[in-house]
């Protein structure tokens, strides 16, 4: 299951940074540090994501 995870996480975690970062700029903050730290939450909340996405695809066997 963690190879399911981490092959998920590459995923999910680029998309929810993307997002992060995109709703970011949406704002109207263009510097180097809240998109850094946007893509960086985006990143971090995708564990749990990962976590029971991976749980429920597991599970289906």
């Amino acid at each position: 299951m963690y190879r399911l995870a981490f092959i998920l996480h590459l995923f999910i975690g680029s998309t929810l940074a993307g997002s992060a970062v995109v709703a970011a700029l949406a704002t109207g903050q263009d510097s180097l540090q809240p998109i850094l730290i946007a893509a960086a939450l985006g990143f971090i909340a995708a564990f749990p994501v990962t976590w029971l996405v991976a749980r429920k695809l597991y599970n289906l066997r």
